[in-house]
């Protein structure tokens, strides 16, 4: 019988950071332990559990019988708290600008389904979530990459920003801090940009922050806050700060200064109408995490900061290895200089999993131009952890290199 094909666009989709799990995962079921520093999900290492007050709201929703169908744009009191929390980065938001959507991906699969048409255009930083990637192309569109600097911190290269704009250009994407090479963009590189696409009037900015609140520079700074023309989309949510990744509570808040966005908008809202509406015990535990104490999160993210410490000195001292300093989220994006490796990130990855059990992402999965020659590092498990991991990247390097 002949095989019934999929759509090109599902077979096209990439996802390198849960790719690799699937050898990982074959290497376990006969019998190896694997060291996973590929995936960031914050409560999956020691020391970083979900906050009880947020896990017993969830527990007492469930308990209470509030388990039904929530209003599709979300809980009125969660939008009402989101709309005061971004209030306080520095715009003014409301609750009828704030979307509660499915996590971040969701927000975002919405927005490109609002947004794009056949032959549209979304720039993504290069390196970038693979998302960015993998989605806009399902509604027509293509995403363009804009480079960002590896060797100046990764920081954005407003030259090709600039020579990449045209009218084509519907999205423009700026991911802060930056997943996956933990930048920073503070105040003066947002309003650069902002002078950029304030030139494109069919432009929105996505502002992913959903890292916001594991900014180690002091420099990082709400896009929608600075912006006075240029209509912005924020996408924050529960996973990363609050540590709460299997909820699935995110959402988009919608800056728009001059009025240019009620088309938009509708088309949003009717997307989320049609598709119900996000897990309502779980949006009550988040709700929790933005009224009641926040006090926990500067030791969660001393923990965090630590840990990034210590990845930074042990790559000092590996031969092989390069990194700039991630100064936000949690995440590493590490050169390899070695020459068997600068060309074959995604050999170096298979191999390291295979002979040493240490589980990293191929940085060509984040961009196979831009990011090749790197892997993407996870640096949330515990200090102990940290240094057997590198102990053994150590050795794997000493064992493969060329003389």
């Amino acid at each position: 019988m002949p095989e019934i094909p999929s759509s090109k666009r599902a077979s096209n989709i990439e996802y390198a950071i849960r790719d690799v799990v699937v050898p990982a995962t074959e290497l376990e079921a006969q019998g190896h332990s694997i060291i996973k520093l590929n995936i960031g999900d914050p409560i999956a290492y020691p020391g970083l559990p979900t906050p009880s007050h947020m896990v017993e709201a969830f527990s007492d929703a469930l308990s209470q019988g509030r388990n039904g169908y929530s209003p599709s744009y979300g809980i009125p009191e969660l939008r009402d708290a989101i709309a005061l929390d971004e209030s306080k980065k520095g715009w003014n938001a409301t609750a009828n600008d704030v979307y509660v959507c499915h996590g971040v991906t969701e927000a975002l699969q919405i927005v490109f389904q609002a947004t794009l048409e056949d032959g549209d255009k979304v720039l993504a930083p290069g390196p970038h979530y693979p998302p960015y990637m993998a989605y806009p192309q399902m509604y027509g569109a293509e995403t363009v990459e804009y480079e960002l600097l590896s060797d100046a911190g990764w920081s954005l290269n407003f030259d090709d920003i600039e020579s990449k704009m045209d009218e084509s250009v519907r999205l423009f994407v700026l991911i802060n801090p930056n997943n996956p090479t933990g930048s920073v963009a503070g105040s003066d590189d947002i309003k650069r940009l902002l002078s950029i696409l304030a030139k494109w009037p069919n432009c929105i900015l996505i502002a992913d922050e959903i890292y916001d609140g594991l900014d180690f520079s002091g420099r990082q700074v709400s896009a929608a806050s600075l912006s006075d023309s240029v209509p912005v989309l924020t996408m924050n949510g529960v996973s990363k700060v609050y540590y709460a990744p299997g909820w699935r509570i995110g959402y988009m808040a919608i800056h728009d200064p001059i009025s240019s966005l009620a088309a938009v908008r509708d088309g949003i809202e009717r997307i989320l109408r049609s598709r119900l509406c996000a897990s309502t015990p779980a949006q009550l535990g988040y709700l929790a995490g933005l009224q009641q104490d926040r006090t926990w999160m500067k030791q969660y993210s001393d923990t965090v900061k630590e840990r990034r410490d210590v990845c930074l000195a042990r790559i000092s001292k590996i031969q092989g290895l390069e990194v700039q300093n991630p100064e936000g989220a949690f995440y590493m994006f590490v050169k390899l200089t070695d020459e068997k490796w600068s060309n074959d990130d995604k050999s170096f990855v298979l191999q390291l999993l295979h002979e040493q059990h240490v589980l990293v992402v191929h940085g060509s999965g984040f961009s196979s131009e831009k990011g090749k020659g790197h892997f993407r590092l996870v640096f949330l498990p515990d200090v102990d952890t940290l240094n057997i991991a590198f102990d053994r990247i150590d050795t794997f390097l000493q064992e493969h290199r060329i003389a």
